[in-house]
């Protein structure tokens, strides 16, 4: 396993109510009261994974456990080891969990700090494509607070990462605010933007349902090269040309860019603890999300 990260956040209680931050002097750590299980398909080998959520101690973070091979994995930043087509964590051994942005920004929004996640597969099931599932799933399980106080990561100064065609940073604020801006030469995509303030239940009733897109001729392809196996209209918006081949359209109508504001969230909760600061991102994607988070910690008079 890869040596713990000095970069450890800060304890402190925030001061804005935000998500999952009541407005009080001491914000707790919280975590499932149940275990939950589900099953589903993997994005890209196809194969079905048995998904369990289960409760874990204070301070222990969100963990990965590959039950199929006795492997644990830290949801974290410096275990990130792939974003080209999703986020894939892993370790010095080379065993990896892929997918797991979608979970994590369900975890995210629904303020869980320490779960541990058994997976008897390498990827998380991609079940509709958004957090809803999962979001479910939490709210099945059941939510409880914890002794210890919520560690969280305030952004003191702005980090700014340029990568490809991508643009992300963070500047200070008061919760975590996200501006999320895409543009796609499809018709049925163009130029879209959003702003949303993580409070009030916002992920719930703003992002979660939003699902993952795709372009025919890209699934075409991933396909050829034996990814997107389990991809379906099932669990994807996909995009011929100027139009949209699922046949109930679109949950929203810029449904595209709240999905990408639900992978950086995702993204962002590999940290190891809630942001409070200000994110934007233009044409932002896994590989920007990360390289953000790294540049932030490499920093440490930025956080």
């Amino acid at each position: 396993m890869q040596p713990k990260s000095e970069n450890e956040p800060n304890v402190m209680a925030p001061k804005a109510s935000c998500e999952a931050f009541p407005d009080v002097s001491v914000v707790r750590q919280r975590t499932l009261k149940n275990e939950v299980s589900c099953t589903g398909v993997s994005l890209h080998s196809g194969h079905d994974v048995t998904l369990t959520l289960k409760p874990a101690e204070a301070n222990s973070g969100i963990v990965f456990n590959r039950t199929d091979i006795d492997v644990r994995i830290p949801a974290r930043w410096d275990y990130v080891v792939d974003t080209r087509m999703c986020t894939v964590l892993g370790n010095e051994d080379g065993v990896t969990v892929g997918t797991v942005e979608h979970l994590m920004a369900a975890l995210a929004g629904c303020g869980i700090d320490n779960a541990e996640i058994e997976l008897d597969g390498s990827e998380v099931p991609i079940m509709d494509g958004s957090s809803e599932p999962f979001v479910y799933l939490i709210e099945c399980a059941g939510v409880i607070e914890q002794q210890a106080a919520r560690r969280v990561i305030r952004v003191h100064k702005e980090v700014e990462v340029a990568l490809g065609d991508s643009a992300v940073s963070l500047k200070p604020g008061d919760c975590l605010d996200l501006h999320v801006e895409i543009e796609f030469d499809s018709k049925a995509v163009q130029r879209q933007a959003l702003s949303v303030g993580l409070m009030n239940g916002s992920f719930r009733k703003e992002l979660s349902r939003a699902r993952t897109f795709g372009f025919l001729h890209e699934v075409e392809q991933l396909r050829a090269a034996g990814l997107a196996k389990g991809g379906s209209l099932d669990n994807a918006i996909v995009v011929s040309g100027d139009d949209i081949l699922n046949e109930g359209g679109l949950r929203f109508e810029d449904e595209f860019v709240r999905h990408k504001m639900l992978d950086a969230i995702g993204d962002l909760y590999l940290a190891g603890a809630p942001i409070i600061g200000r994110f934007n991102g233009a044409r932002c994607g896994h590989a920007a999300n990360n390289a953000l988070l790294r540049a932030l910690f490499a920093d440490k008079s930025a956080w």
